[in-house]
């Protein structure tokens, strides 16, 4: 990382835009093939290439954009806007509340269980049916419904197997070993095809565009958060909740069935909503029309109206 150049965009919205567009000269295809390994005299020539001059306007229009949504707003009046207007607190709490849940479901905890082959044949597989063929079509409210239900019966049955015969070393595994076996792999599938992407689909499509980057970022800084608790505390509870664990896998089928009531009661559908359906779905429809405000009045008028007495629009 030491190494490696700042990121374009990121020079970008600095205003360092000539800094920007070396960077990408240098990442063009045709500039490495050939071979140019540092900035020369050709600068100018290399930087008209379709590629850089797609690339930074691009940027730039995505920047502009961005600035007309957030305005001036500093991190802190966003992270306000997001804690203090009830309609964002909602989605705040439902996008906290979404990533607690899919760690808590235990991925860490059954994943040290996989052969690591097969379990990354599921996980891709399962991920890529639900995202080509349910995810607009089952609706997220209802893939996390049943996923979760089905997650939580497979957890369980992990879980008697683990109380009423625990695997010993060195002896052949049981049928109902074998049942265990294939519930392991269940709950893979039914993960990727429920919590693990839809969860991420949830986060990203039910914030405002002004909050969007933030809340996503909560998001994300919430699942690495408890990702990390997860993989610090699962082998004190193999070891702890019973024998092989047996505790543990009803722990986390208790919290699939949980997830599975909060999400009945709480999380709303959103498959098809436009932008504008979401914040009146939320309660916040004022806060959508902040940028389209804020960039009438920026926007740069050889004629300006005013009111009159009639209420009639005037040249001036």
């Amino acid at each position: 990382m030491f190494f490696s150049p700042e990121s374009p965009r990121w020079c970008a919205k600095q205003d360092d835009w000539e800094r920007a567009t070396r960077i990408l000269v240098n990442f063009d295809s045709r500039c490495l093939s050939r071979n140019v390994s540092s900035i020369t005299d050709d600068f100018c020539a290399q930087t008209s290439s379709e590629y850089v001059q797609t690339e930074i306007n691009e940027m730039a229009e995505q920047l502009e954009i961005e600035r007309r949504l957030t305005g001036d707003a500093s991190a802190f009046t966003l992270v306000k806007e997001m804690f203090l207007v009830p309609g964002n607190r909602k989605r705040t709490f439902i996008t906290v509340a979404l990533m607690i849940c899919q760690q808590m479901t235990g991925v860490n905890a059954v994943t040290s269980l996989f052969a690591t082959g097969v379990y990354g044949v599921v996980k891709v597989v399962g991920c890529a049916l639900f995202l080509v063929f349910a995810a607009d079509s089952l609706s997220r409210r209802r893939s996390l419904l049943w996923t979760r239900a089905a997650q939580a019966v497979v957890m369980f049955i992990i879980g008697i197997y683990g109380r009423v015969e625990p695997p010993v070393p060195g002896q052949s595994i049981s049928p109902f070993g074998y049942i265990a076996i294939a519930c392991i792999y269940l709950w893979a599938a039914f993960y990727q095809f429920g919590c693990g992407p839809c969860c991420w689909i949830l986060v990203s499509e039910i914030p405002t565009a002004r909050l969007r980057a933030m809340n996503v970022a909560l998001g994300a800084a919430t699942q690495w958060l408890f990702n990390f608790v997860i993989a610090r505390t699962v082998l004190t509870m193999q070891g702890t909740m019973g024998q092989a664990g047996y505790g543990m896998f009803f722990m986390f089928g208790s919290f699939c069935t949980l997830m599975g009531v909060f999400v009945w009661f709480f999380i709303p559908e959103t498959k098809g909503l436009s932008l504008e359906k979401m914040d009146e779905l939320f309660g916040v429809t004022a806060l959508t029309k902040i940028a389209d405000e804020e960039e009438e009045k920026a926007r740069p008028r050889g004629i300006q109206e005013v009111e009159g007495e009639s209420h009639q629009p005037q040249k001036i």
